[in-house]
């Protein structure tokens, strides 16, 4: 099971509770002293933020558990995109003090899109302000009314504060008729039998049988009180965990399925895999195949496996079907990577948006470059959504990210673990290219001024929203041989990253619509060499619009400061509805371009006086508004856009 929630909501200190809950440790470490076991890396321990999910395991009567910390800050984003797709189920942690916050609706929202089964932990019930039956109410208004709440707090907001769970299933009526209504929301079975069974419960079995069956069909959301500190409210979680989540399946004699959800580095270089099995059983010696989407499979012999256990991982000669192993070995293995056959979950991805930020990262050092190159590259396997530009011309190599937190710890990790102090240009937004209408190109083999023994043409047309790139052959498969077609179609999805304006295209259809080759004199490079120029040329004639990043956002503000927030909002380029009457204010919803987000966080505190609540998340790319000459990103390859410059590039003569 998976821990999320938003920063500091106390996801690290349930970890510690629960560990301790099940004897795995005598003390409970402190986020604050730098003590726990999930925040095993000197900057987590020093920040207070979980930066890199791990993995703990532990025993729950008999029921092994394993549990994965992931962060909560929205700049990790990645890390919790690659844990979703390994979870049988997952507790999302809430503050009672704080309430439902942004990166926890987002979460939630995921949670609910994918069907993970989900239990609410509702933390810090001991801390002054904390609420329980206004903060219920919000939760069923801003997450999901399908909460079941699962007992009740007494003496909310101090020390003492202790949640007492209703006497499940045996309930008392009060409940039994609560959770019966609950359940009946969500089936129309209950519906009838709950309708039928008036004016009294449904039985208690009945119950406990679909409060089980639709918590594990993630249609309803037990909800439990606590505090993570003072342990209250720990054992009927750790029983809500035990009893409601379902157990992992899969089938260890079957062949090998899994997926590799995270990869770190020893002292050595050397590459430990951390891999949730759905099937089969891997052991020490196997060879095992590795397969990334489309990409060619790789394989590699596994020289070790660690399993966790009882809050360790432990060497062991083989890892079964569900469960996490580490895997040592593996020197081309990758996050993403499907380890032996594809299955149903082994291809899950694509649950959050990428990054809409980069900046430019130099050395300090100029002797660095080639050390801060590798170092980058090391740092991108294992976060797979750091993407990387590297530009030779201008010898600059850009980084992509979801915030300045997370500019700050790749700053500090290549300094303190890689000892490359570097240097980072001003932060900018990414945006993307979309077109506009139909455009097609074709050069044929020995006319036209074509240099290279090949036939291309490509059409380019739109394609629906979120489709990315759609490759269609509009010729025979067996017109050319199999690695021409390849090398065509794997320079299309290259060329596309930088369109006519420099971003990447997306959201397209490209057709391959002539072919031909020389079979004594054809290579596959002289087809990735023609190809760009088809490309932009097609692209040229179907031109395309710059999109920039926008976000939904939420804002509350004290009625006082409504008169200052509204004009900021205009000049950043923000579209709010009408502003909404509160108890204490005003709460304006709308969207913001994602290059005004950081300046608006920056001025919101002095202009509400630090009563203003915002959250934000990514909602949609839009056209550029107003914008005779669009943003353009500088090239990195050899501008097939001009003929004669990437001719003198690639064949040394027009």
């Amino acid at each position: 099971m998976g821990i999320l929630a938003h920063v500091d909501a106390g996801k690290t200190s349930l970890t510690e509770r629960l560990l301790h809950h099940a004897g795995v440790v005598d003390e409970i470490g402190s986020v604050d002293a730098g003590s726990t076991h999930t925040d095993s890396l000197a900057l987590e321990r020093r920040r207070g933020i979980t930066i890199k999910s791990a993995v703990v395991s532990f025993a729950l009567d008999g029921r092994t558990v394993n549990l994965i910390d992931t962060p909560g800050h929205p700049d990790f984003i990645a890390e919790v995109e690659r844990v979703l797709g390994v979870l049988d189920g997952a507790v999302l942690v809430v503050s009672a003090v704080e309430g439902v916050q942004a990166q926890t609706r987002v979460l939630m929202r995921t949670l609910r899109r994918l069907r993970i089964p989900t239990l609410i932990f509702v933390n810090k019930i001991d801390r002054r302000g904390a609420g329980d039956t206004d903060l219920l109410r919000s939760l069923g208004d801003r997450l999901t009314p399908a909460l079941v709440p699962m007992g009740t707090v007494r003496d909310a907001g101090l020390p003492a504060a202790s949640f007492h769970p209703y006497p499940y299933p045996d309930g008392d009526a009060d409940f039994a008729d609560r959770l019966g209504q609950c359940l009946a929301e969500q089936d129309d079975t209950v519906l009838a039998a709950y309708l039928d069974a008036l004016p009294h419960p449904l039985p208690s079995a009945r119950l406990h049988q679909e409060l089980l069956r639709q918590t594990q069909q993630a249609l309803i959301h037990p909800v439990f009180f606590g505090s993570a500190i003072t342990g209250a409210g720990i054992d009927a979680l750790a029983r809500g965990v035990r009893e409601l989540l379902p157990r992992a399946g899969g089938d260890p004699d079957g062949p090998v399925s899994g997926t590799v959800f995270k990869v770190d580095r020893g002292a050595s270089g050397e590459r430990t895999a951390y891999v949730r099995l759905f099937d089969g059983t891997v052991r020490v010696r196997d060879h095992v195949t590795l397969h990334q989407g489309r990409g060619k499979a790789r394989g590699g012999r596994v020289t070790g496996v660690r399993v966790f256990t009882d809050g360790t991982a432990a060497r062991t000669g083989a890892v079964a079907a569900g469960r996490i192993g580490q895997l040592l070995g593996l020197t081309e293995v990758r996050v993403g990577d499907t380890v032996g056959r594809p299955g149903p979950r082994t291809t899950a991805g694509g649950h959050f948006a990428p990054p809409t930020l980069e900046t430019v990262v130099g050395p300090v050092r100029p002797g660095d470059r080639s050390a801060l190159h590798t170092a980058l590259v090391q740092l991108a396997e294992q976060d797979p959504l750091i993407g990387l530009r590297h530009d030779e011309i201008r010898r600059e190599i850009s980084v992509s990210l979801y915030g300045e937190v997370q500019k700050e710890v790749i700053g500090t990790t290549l300094a303190e673990e890689y000892a490359i102090p570097v240097s980072f240009s001003a932060t900018t937004t990414i945006h993307q290219e979309s077109v506009d209408g139909s455009g097609q190109a074709h050069e044929t083999m020995g006319e036209d001024g074509n240099p290279f023994f090949a036939t291309v043409g490509l059409r380019v047309e739109p394609g629906p929203e979120g489709s990315g790139v759609d490759y269609r052959l509009g010729v025979e498969l067996g017109s050319m041989p199999y690695a021409f077609m390849r090398a065509v179609e794997d320079t299309v999805r290259q060329t596309l990253r930088q369109g006519l304006y420099g971003w990447e295209v997306s959201d397209c259809a490209v057709t391959l619509t002539h072919s031909g080759y020389n079979s004594i004199m054809s290579t596959a490079g002289d087809f990735r060499r023609l190809t760009p120029l088809v490309l932009m040329t097609a692209l040229r004639r179907a031109g395309t619009t710059v999109r920039e990043p926008m976000h939904d956002f939420r804002l509350e503000v004290p009625a006082g400061a409504l008169g200052q927030v509204l004009p900021l909002l205009s000049r950043l380029r923000a579209v709010p509805a009408p502003p909404q009457a509160e108890r204490y204010g005003y709460q304006l919803t709308g969207e913001i371009p994602a290059a005004s987000v950081h300046a608006l966080e920056r001025r919101l505190p002095g202009l509400t006086g630090g009563e203003g609540l915002w959250e934000s998340s990514f909602a949609r790319h839009r056209p550029v508004p107003g914008a005779q000459r669009p943003p353009a990103r500088p090239r990195t390859d050899h501008n097939p856009l001009h003929r004669r410059e990437y001719l003198l590039h690639v064949v040394r003569r027009v």
